[in-house]
């Protein structure tokens, strides 16, 4: 296929950037942001819930992250080098990807939610589903480097997606907020089914709504020119990431603030249910206060281009310690639940504020990333980068529900019975271990209700046990988010230095010399890069 075939399809057609369109092509995020928060905030419950111990609970999304994390590092290859096939050259080597990922993801998502007594099938299940987002997500979040080099409107596009991603997230637990209020049995299939058709919505017009760089005769010879695909060039190239100083901060940054908001969500729900004593479906309204996110994410984006994402990392942080802060407080006070409630909801608000902007920052810092490493390697590389951030993302973010399921174990907690036996009333009745003798006794086999969660919890859970919970979701949250603010002091990447990057950039494009740089250029380049001057633009 020629040039002036291909040139002029929806998917190499370039249009004007604004928030319409910015919010186009966020619409992914409701699946992404939402799918993240599903992994730390309710999987870790829902797999409590079908009867398997803390630590077995935590193995399923470890075990399945981490063979996803691996998958991940091909998939960026992948879709870079994709315009050689066919496939790629007619549809986009990112837009073929990430649709072929929306029809896989429509099928396998809804099967994680059947209730199975089997911890290999749940294993199964979440593998193929974390590959199938996988090629979604590393094709998506490629397009703001494909569709514009401007700061501003990257930021437009990348600030959209960060309101979408806290609207996905308020969706997915109010939706679950809504149904445990119900008392509903079937809860987690019904909210399972909501989230795929809102998810596979929203993907869909992300997909044809956005575009990507046309295949030019001109890129095709620079994607071409690359080293072929091969296991020594994947592995060269992703080693090569870490050369990047800007890209090695960014990266430390971003592990620890993710990983310790994952283990803060993973936490909440056994904190909220039995070191507070509230009710069942309170955690499940705490995160359904993500949507104030949405103005936070609003108020980022100005933040973001005035003050830079140093600023913006501190301010995250400093709301995640008061909260963290205030929940020590709160247990250790001892409150009933009509008083605890309203506190705890609260914190709710400035937890959100926090998260979002946490989650906000470093995915509009990324866009700028393969720019550092353009003017070192002058190679087209985000989907590299994408693949590596994910690549951690996963591995680091199994861990924290992992970790979370073996302390919950080493400190001998016990959640709720999976099933227990109803008889004439309400009253938690646990000496039926069996179903058939539950039956027998002309009783009924079934999950217990909320106020049975609540009972089994003031009854069967210490003080020394609450506090023992108390202290490890503080714990465990405050000294990685810790590490990520001390990391975060020192990075340099921001809307003045990429301008200052930028501008080198095209000066060599457009045939300058290395000689000729400005003292100021030398040390941008220097500071972000990590490596001399001389070795930036190399000859090819």
């Amino acid at each position: 296929m020629n040039e002036t075939n291909y040139q002029d399809k929806w998917m190499y057609t370039p249009k004007k950037i604004n928030v319409g369109r910015g919010i186009s092509y966020g619409l992914t995020d409701l699946m992404g942001g939402g799918w993240n928060n599903i992994v730390s905030g309710i999987i870790f419950t829902f797999l409590m819930a079908q009867g398997l111990n803390p630590a077995y609970a935590g193995a399923v999304t470890g075990i399945g992250r981490i063979v996803d994390a691996i998958g991940s590092l091909l998939i960026g290859s992948i879709t870079d080098n994709f315009h050689k096939t066919a496939l790629g050259k007619r549809f986009g080597r990112r837009h073929f990807i990430f649709g072929v990922g929306i029809i896989a993801f429509a099928i396998s998502f809804p099967l994680f939610w059947l209730s199975v007594d089997s911890a290999l099938y749940y294993i199964l299940i979440y593998c193929l589903i974390e590959i199938v987002i996988a090629f979604i997500l590393i094709a998506w979040e490629t397009l703001p480097t494909e569709m514009t080099d401007d700061y501003k409107l990257r930021t437009i596009l990348s600030g959209s997606r960060m309101i979408i991603s806290a609207t996905g997230t308020s969706i997915v637990f109010f939706v679950l907020f809504i149904l445990k209020q119900a008392d509903n049995p079937n809860a987690y299939i019904i909210a399972g089914l909501a989230y795929t058709i809102v998810f596979v919505v929203g993907m869909t017009l992300s997909w044809r709504l956005t575009w990507e760089r046309p295949l030019t005769a001109e890129l095709i010879a620079e994607l071409d020119d690359a080293p072929k695909l091969s296991l020594k060039k994947i592995l060269v190239d992703y080693f090569s990431t870490f050369k990047v100083k800007a890209f090695r901060k960014h990266l430390s940054v971003y592990i620890f603030s993710f990983t310790g908001k994952d283990f803060f969500q993973t936490m909440l729900p056994t904190f909220a249910v039995y070191a507070l004593f509230l009710d069942d479906q309170d955690p499940w309204l705490f995160n359904a206060m993500a949507f104030v996110g949405i103005f936070a994410s609003i108020l980022a984006a100005f933040l973001m281009v005035k003050f830079g994402p140093r600023f913006l990392f501190t301010s995250a942080y400093s709301f995640i310690f008061v909260v963290l802060i205030a929940f020590v407080v709160l247990e250790f006070a001892d409150l009933p639940r009509e008083s605890a409630l309203p506190i705890f909801i609260g914190l709710a608000v400035a937890w959100h504020v926090g998260r979002q902007t946490l989650e906000f920052t470093p995915w509009n810092v990324f866009p700028f990333i393969p720019d550092v490493d353009y003017i070192m390697t002058r190679e087209s590389r985000a989907g590299i980068y994408a693949a590596v951030m994910t690549f951690f993302r996963k591995s680091t973010g199994a861990l924290a529900a992992w970790i979370a399921g073996i302390l919950l174990q080493m400190i001998q907690f016990k959640a709720a019975p999976a099933k227990i036996c109803s008889l004439d009333s309400d009253i938690l009745n646990l000496q039926f271990k069996a179903q058939a003798d539950c039956e027998a006794a002309g009783g009924k086999w079934k999950a217990p209700g909320a106020a049975q969660i609540h009972e089994y919890a003031v009854d069967h859970v210490s003080s020394a046990m609450s506090h023992n919970i108390t202290w490890l979701i503080v714990l465990g949250t405050g000294v990685l988010i810790l590490i990520a603010l001390i990391v975060a002091q020192s990075f340099r990447l921001n809307r003045h230095t990429h301008g200052i990057l930028k501008d080198e950039i095209h000066r060599l494009e457009n045939g300058g010399s290395k000689a000729d740089a400005s003292p100021e250029t030398i040390r941008v380049v220097e500071a972000l890069t990590g490596h001399p001057y001389a070795e930036s633009w190399p000859e090819r």
